[in-house]
């Protein structure tokens, strides 16, 4: 027991150091206005005045905004599963010509930094006319998101046994109901995972959303919340609690899809 405690001591300063910035911001958002700047900051937050958070919904269109985050990170999430599930499959169990410029030229778009293409992304989506819509932030962020899914699915699929795909070839299996019948329930805790990490991508993306989106009605909360910053003015307490109330719902999902992530990120780690 007594080895164990410096670890402890360990994880709970770490714990310390990745909720405080939460704790920080509620601190802030009840905070009255005219004592945020004073010398010495209030270290506990006021519970009499938590209505800034009913204040949020009449101030600010925050409803809309996690709207419209909540439909481009599904539709994120979605697109980059279906893009990503038969490729990753092809990559770990056919043999082809160019199979390794592919897997290397998936790697690569990681390496690519979103403002690189921004400029070319804008021109192509002008003459698709998909400027203005979610339909075009859900086709940018599943295009940087699918080459990761698609490698981390491959994981899971490598490790899957090759008899039990040939027992159900024996049994009259085609090679799609193989993908869809036999091998995708097997790797589920991995398409759990990659689900969270595409829902993610696509409810924090701020570069896209903000250039491709003019349309007040159209904005996610990563653009709407940047907008409250003003250039002479700043509400900040109204800023902390949109900020809380956007960060609530990924919590938590992520709180009740942890174990999935857990799970499926380590099930394509060793082969069987």
């Amino acid at each position: 027991m007594k080895g164990t405690s410096p670890f402890v001591f360990g994880v709970l300063i770490v714990l310390g150091l990745i909720v405080f910035p939460f704790y920080w911001m509620l601190v802030t958002a009840t905070t009255p206005p005219d004592q945020l700047m004073i010398e010495t900051p209030t270290l506990v937050p006021s519970f009499t005045r938590l209505g800034v958070f009913v204040e949020v919904f009449s101030a600010v269109p925050i409803a809309s905004w996690l709207t419209n985050s909540f439909i481009v990170a599904a539709g994120t999430t979605v697109l980059c599963l279906i893009l990503s599930v038969l490729p990753a499959y092809a990559l770990s169990r056919f043999r082809f010509r160019g199979k390794a410029m592919l897997a290397l030229g998936l790697f690569v778009t990681q390496m690519l930094p979103e403002a690189m293409l921004l400029v070319p992304l804008y021109a192509v989506f002008r003459s698709l006319e998909l400027l203005d819509t979610l339909t075009g932030l859900i086709i940018a962020n599943a295009a940087f998101g699918a080459p990761i899914v698609t490698w981390i699915l491959k994981g899971a699929f490598d490790a899957i046994p090759q008899e039990v795909e040939e027992a159900a070839r024996i049994d009259g299996c085609s090679r799609f109901d193989i993908v869809m019948g036999v091998a995708l329930p097997l790797v589920a805790p991995t398409l759990a995972a990659t689900a969270v990490i595409a829902f993610f991508h696509g409810w924090n993306e701020y570069l896209f959303a903000q250039t491709f989106i003019n349309a007040a009605d159209l904005r996610p909360a990563s653009v709407g919340i940047a907008g409250l910053v003003g250039e002479y003015a700043v509400p900040i307490h109204l800023v902390m609690a949109t900020g809380i109330i956007y960060t609530l719902p990924s919590i938590v999902f992520y709180l009740i899809a942890q174990r999935y992530v857990v799970s499926g990120l380590t099930a394509g780690s060793v082969k069987g």
